[in-house]
């Protein structure tokens, strides 16, 4: 079956866009591993969050000016959509905590060392306790979509990955940088890109996009994926 429009590019900004749950969840799972990522690899959760977001705008605009009811339908203007993907609360979160960092050093670290560190794992189970409530709510209607759009959701993490892998080798990327960049690129957003797209494209149907996204992607990143991508990095590079 041919996805609506519409759904197509709702379901591109949360495939093209970032989870910081994976990649908080990957952190973990590389120190435990005695992997050391630079801490640059924050910077890019932030930058590769917005771009999606934006295409997926600009293609739902173009869609609608298509439209035969395009003069007749009230659609929010291209700047106040742009100004919503770039000011959502988790995005500015996100940018906002990157400053702080930035601004405070190893001083601000050391004084948030109880709460970012201490607390952060517990903090990041009720996380995952309620992410995984959201995906047994949305496991059905992910399951009524079409096969073509569940194999997608299925192989797309480890073909993103392995394109991120791909360019990490040529760059000569560090092996616990590669497998951040690897969860990032096989991630999808589930927080961010759905509270935007509400907003942004209306015509979109959530439980394809969100289905899809939480439904599928996240539980195979989380369960088999970053071990997955970990695994491959290390196979190929030479550290």
């Amino acid at each position: 079956d041919r996805i609506a429009k519409f759904d197509a590019a709702a379901v591109a900004a949360s495939y093209g866009s970032v989870s910081a749950v994976t990649f908080v969840t990957a952190i973990q799972f590389m120190e435990q591993s005695q992997l050391n990522p630079n801490g640059y690899m924050a910077i890019a959760l932030v930058i590769m969050e917005s771009p999606a977001i934006i295409m997926a705008v600009l293609l739902a605009n173009m869609l609608r000016h298509e439209s035969n009811n395009a003069a007749t339908s009230k659609v929010p203007s291209l700047k106040n959509i742009l100004h919503e993907s770039f000011t959502d609360g988790a995005h500015l979160l996100l940018l906002g905590s990157m400053a702080v960092g930035y601004l405070s050093g190893e001083a601000g670290k050391t004084v948030m060392q109880p709460f970012s560190g201490d607390l952060f794992k517990g903090m990041l189970a009720f996380f995952l306790l309620d992410m995984g409530l959201m995906v047994a709510k949305n496991f059905k209607e992910a399951k009524n979509n079409s096969i073509t759009l569940i194999a997608y959701a299925s192989i797309s993490p480890l073909v993103h990955a392995s394109l991120a892998l791909g360019l990490c080798i040529l760059f000569g990327i560090s092996l616990a940088d590669t497998i951040l960049l690897m969860v990032l690129s096989a991630s999808a957003s589930y927080i961010v890109v759905p509270a935007v797209l509400r907003y942004a494209i209306p015509e979109a149907n959530p439980s394809i996009y969100f289905g899809l996204s939480i439904g599928i992607t996240f539980p195979i990143n989380i369960l088999i994926g970053i071990p997955l991508y970990a695994w491959l990095a290390q196979t190929l590079i030479r550290t």
